[in-house]
């Protein structure tokens, strides 16, 4: 099963903001099977910007911590037709431009899972369901993708 990240999981494992969750984000981004990993560009282009802005790293130490991350799991760039696919989750479901760019790529890349914090959770489309890796209850798609139990 393939699994999109959204930056909020990236950004909490760069330690921004919440050790509890930093923990939480390690250890899920340790349980996936590295080959099952997609992350969309946009989320390396946001996270640069956090690291950069919220957590005042510099930029040559955020870049570099953005490319750890790229060399670390498979990414999807952004397309026209995801682009397209992004408008229409803002215009339909009232999605904020970026996080429908980040889902449009996840469903683009053939992603069943797209972990984030911030977004709709539970919210399916086009296969993807949005699941947040911080609830409280594992959602039994998170659950199979790290192959435990909750």
């Amino acid at each position: 099963m393939s699994v999109a990240i959204d930056t909020n999981v990236l950004a909490y494992a760069e330690g921004v903001d919440d050790p509890v969750r930093q923990g939480m984000a390690k250890s899920v981004l340790r349980a996936l099977p590295v080959t099952s990993v997609v992350l969309p560009v946009q989320v390396l282009g946001e996270l640069f910007r956090v690291l950069t802005r919220k957590a005042k790293r510099p930029a040559p130490a955020a870049r570099a911590t953005v490319l750890v991350w790229q060399d670390s799991f498979p990414t999807h760039d952004t397309t026209a037709a995801a682009l397209a696919s992004a408008m229409d989750l803002v215009a339909d479901h009232g999605f904020a431009v970026w996080d429908a760019v980040i889902l449009a790529v996840s469903a683009e890349a053939g992603c069943r899972l797209l972990l984030s914090e911030d977004m709709h959770e539970g919210f399916t489309w086009r296969g993807v369901t949005i699941v947040n890796p911080f609830a409280a209850a594992q959602h039994p798609l998170l659950t199979a993708a790290l192959g435990s139990s909750p």
